[in-house]
């Protein structure tokens, strides 16, 4: 396990967002709150490029953050031979379930005395050179998880709760619109007012990662429930990074925002996941991704 492993996973681009929206440009301040939005792009080395995209927009007043969000392009399903998932330390009482995509909201948290650029990974955060970029080589680029962005009721974005790597609660499938309202900590709105909020989406598709992916460890000392050993990189690494920016807009885009479950609507592709890469991936229901407390990781 490296000694950037002060984080893992998560993180999102923006570039071609602020590019649309104007950098620098002033955010706009209305009743409804102040709305950020990002890109979120391939993380490179992970995630071919265009392979899989989204998009997200928060709306922030006081602590409660609004956010609507559209991703496609992951991995979709987790695989369902015996051999391949043992090879990736994935219990079968797993095999065929929806591929969870745990996600977060990275950045600098003060109170953990943990740093972040604010940043999304480049290729040169492969510090080992295996052409896979962890989540522990990219926690300085995005620093600790401040929010979960879960499915779990109660709309509560707790960088100290469990939730924060429960596959359970994660979205899941190669597609999935998420739409809701938590409470942010403290950080996590530091982070967003600073222009050093992160949004990164974890979990790798097969079919398209890094050969490395599925025989490394993940480096967040996760075994799931059942395992024997720990489940391999491509469970825990970041797919897509984008850097939350002030947006002109006020409002949230068009659709419904509840308050409750996350709205997640997932598309599947198994052609996506064809041959042995098909194997991988983080066990969904029931699974808790343990992080480690020193500081927050995955």
């Amino acid at each position: 396990m490296q000694k950037k492993n002060k984080v893992l996973l998560s993180a999102v681009p923006i570039a071609a967002c602020v590019a649309a929206l104007g950098a620098g440009a002033p955010a706009a301040h209305a009743a409804s709150g102040t709305t950020y939005r990002a890109t979120l792009a391939a993380v490179p080395l992970n995630t071919p490029s265009g392979a899989a995209s989204g998009t997200i927009t928060v709306t922030l007043n006081g602590n409660q953050a609004t956010i609507s969000e559209h991703v496609s392009g992951l991995a979709t399903k987790l695989p369902t031979d015996k051999k391949t998932l043992d090879a990736l330390g994935i219990p079968a009482a797993f095999a065929g379930a929806p591929f969870p995509h745990v996600q977060h909201i990275h950045g600098p948290d003060a109170a953990l005395g943990a740093g972040g650029a604010g940043t999304c990974p480049t290729s040169a955060a492969d510090s080992n050179h295996d052409g896979l970029i962890t989540t522990g080589e990219a926690g300085d680029n995005y620093g600790p998880i401040l929010s979960t962005l879960s499915t779990a009721p109660g709309g509560t974005g707790d960088e100290k709760s469990a939730d924060a790597t429960n596959v359970k609660i994660a979205p899941g499938g190669g597609s999935f619109t998420y739409n809701r309202t938590i409470t942010l900590s403290s950080a996590s709105q530091a982070a967003i007012t600073s222009g050093k909020a992160v949004i990164v989406v974890h979990g790798l598709n097969p079919a398209n990662a890094p050969k490395a992916s599925l025989t490394v460890p993940n480096d967040v000392g996760l075994t799931l429930p059942g395992a024997s050993k720990p489940v391999a990189a491509i469970a825990t690494s970041p797919a897509l990074c984008g850097v939350l920016q002030a947006s002109q807009m006020s409002t949230m885009p068009g659709g419904g925002v509840n308050t409750g479950f996350a709205s997640t609507k997932s598309t599947t592709n198994t052609t996506a996941m064809a041959g042995g890469a098909a194997a991988i991936a983080l066990g969904g229901a029931g699974v808790v991704l343990m992080r480690r407390r020193k500081h927050t990781t995955v």
